[in-house]
């Protein structure tokens, strides 16, 4: 069994896409104690990473990872988060879409479609 992943940020003070961020895609290993990564990119100008793990996901945890501190640094922006970690759990085949909603001093996300 293997999913697709996307994610899509949008810049909650701008209300607009926050386009140039590097997001990365991590596994849990087998032991259980360390992350593999498996999948990166960046967003593109609508603020979207549309295949972010080319061979798919398969079932178990998994961590999208946003590097936010350098998207608010090149904006001149003084943000409280150099990154934002999501941890997630795939437990069936089917498409997974995990949206980040951005501001220097907070995010917030769910489980889109």
């Amino acid at each position: 069994m293997t999913s697709s992943l996307s994610t899509h940020v949008l810049d909650a003070v701008r209300g607009a896409p926050a386009p140039g961020i590097a997001v990365e895609v991590h596994t849990r290993t087998a032991s259980g104690n360390d992350w593999e990564t498996i999948g990166s990119g960046v967003t593109d100008d609508d603020g979207r990473v549309t295949a972010l793990v080319p061979d798919g996901l398969a079932p178990g945890e998994h961590r999208i990872v946003f590097a936010t501190g350098a998207f608010f640094e090149r904006a001149g922006v003084r943000a409280f988060y150099p990154e934002v970690a999501i941890t997630f759990v795939v437990d069936e085949e089917r498409h997974y879409h995990v949206p980040l909603l951005l501001s220097p001093f907070a995010f917030s996300t769910y489980r889109g479609s």
